[in-house]
């Protein structure tokens, strides 16, 4: 009886392992579509397709940009093509002028005028109201 019991134990114990490296896989193969995961000085960072990191604006709400004009110039919306479509975690908002803008689960994406290279994290908590996008 000690032998099937401990035959068991192994084969759940077989299981959770299979799970676990699968359920490790799926997460590390996110899809960002055009935008990608990268290594910053503060961490894993969202970065456009050019490498340069992403953030968010406090003063934003759900599926609406509050940056524009001015603010627009300094902090480039994260534009996405006219036939852009949503995926994983990644949605799509139209903007004032009518442009597709990427977002992080609603929260309107930008990047940093200072930020003059891939990983480049200079906005990371300017003025208290930008964040990059950590992952």
């Amino acid at each position: 009886m000690g032998d099937i019991m401990t035959y068991r134990h192994v084969l759940a114990l077989g299981a959770a392992i299979a799970l676990g490296v699968t359920f490790g896989a799926a997460r590390a193969d996110e899809d960002y579509g055009p935008l990608q995961v990268i290594e910053a000085a503060s961490g894993k960072v969202l970065a456009d397709p050019k490498g340069m990191t992403l953030y968010t604006f406090d003063k934003d709400v759900e599926g609406k940009s509050n940056c524009t004009g001015e603010c627009a110039e300094y902090w480039p919306p994260a534009l996405a093509a006219a036939d852009a479509k949503p995926v994983g975690d990644l949605t799509l908002i139209k903007r004032d002028d009518g442009k597709l803008q990427w977002a992080d689960d609603g929260k309107p994406l930008y990047t940093y005028i200072d930020d003059k290279k891939p990983g480049d994290v200079m906005g990371d908590g300017k003025n208290d109201v930008w964040h990059a996008v950590k992952e």
